[in-house]
């Protein structure tokens, strides 16, 4: 038995990534996108025609429509292929904005529904501030499914759980990135690997910390640099894993063992947190990785969408 069939034993395998012909070789049950993903994508000789058609069709529309329009269009080809879900986001722009994001995470949707997609397979992934969370409160009150990306601190986490969100996706390998700079030459790599790798523990916290007190968001760790991180979360709800670590699951045979199991989170003597809004704020700018990691986010899926939309001002050109 490979690493990958073991792992689908005790834990959801989703695909991270916007090029959907990947897609179909690993079986994942549900797929992940985001801005820079779609991006990639875009820019491969495979998928510029899938733009161009998009553009064309809807020369003339305001920009975010199209790009909402070239999301879906990903977003259809990938649940073509996938079982389950498939996750797409809200511009990164309206981080900050709730009611902005509750409008065009509702046109996402209808979109899909245009071409025939259940609302239950989309989940719509929003930046996990404290307005992506309002937001996604409001969604989820709705029917309308939500996936909170951007996710690096426990605070958030709970907050998420207090709104009844669908499912979270704390980044292990954004987590993992912060301190291996923050720790520069004294940084032990074997010491700080598998269950001692900060984003892992962070996940483990989150998911330690639903399990505990009964909270029905699902856990997704996400943002993998290395098998390590991969295998010390077995057992977690879901991990959504990008094609190049895909592959090495697949062509592994070492042994894999369950490292998450929900009746040992439930047996933790754990504090019960809840945070409002000037909790969630205060709790948020003490832990500067996750104040640093949640704004360069942000910033870089801000970035790639503005890249986006010139790619396709140019397609329309």
């Amino acid at each position: 038995m490979s690493q990958l069939d073991a792992l689908r034993q005790f834990t959801t395998v989703v695909a991270d990534t916007g090029d959907f012909r990947q897609i179909a070789q690993y079986l994942p049950q549900d797929a992940t996108t985001n801005p820079s993903l779609i991006l990639k994508a875009v820019q491969m000789p495979e998928y510029a025609p899938l733009l161009k058609a998009t553009v064309v069709q809807r020369r003339g529309r305001p920009l975010d429509e199209i790009m909402d329009r070239l999301l879906v269009r990903f977003g259809c080809e990938i649940l073509a292929l996938v079982p389950g879900r498939v996750s797409t986001e809200v511009d990164a722009r309206l981080s900050f904005d709730t009611d902005a994001t509750v409008a065009r995470a509702e046109r996402i949707v209808e979109l899909y529904q245009a071409e025939g997609v259940h609302i239950d397979r989309v989940l719509i992934k929003i930046a996990s501030t404290w307005e992506g969370i309002e937001a996604a409160r409001r969604l989820e009150q709705r029917g309308i499914h939500t996936n909170l990306t951007l996710l690096f601190s426990l605070c958030q986490a709970v907050v998420c759980g207090q709104a009844k969100v669908q499912l979270v996706s704390p980044f292990v390998g954004r987590i993992y990135d912060w301190y291996k700079k923050q720790a520069g030459a004294s940084w032990d790599e074997a010491a700080m690997a598998g269950a001692n790798d900060p984003g892992v523990r962070s996940v483990r916290a989150i998911y330690a910390h639903y399990k505990k007190f009964g909270i029905a968001t699902e856990v997704m760790g996400a943002s993998f640099r290395n098998l390590g991180q991969i295998t010390a979360l077995a057992g977690c709800d879901l991990l959504t894993i990008a094609p190049d670590l895909l592959a090495k699951l697949a062509a592994s045979d070492a042994p894999l063992e369950r490292a998450l199991v929900p009746e040992a989170a439930q047996a933790l003597d754990l504090p019960a947190l809840h945070y409002d809004e000037a909790g969630f704020r205060l709790a948020l700018n003490a832990d500067a990785m996750a104040t640093e990691k949640l704004a360069e986010g942000i910033r870089a899926f801000v970035a790639d969408t503005l890249q986006l939309e010139t790619l396709m001002q140019q397609a329309a050109a």
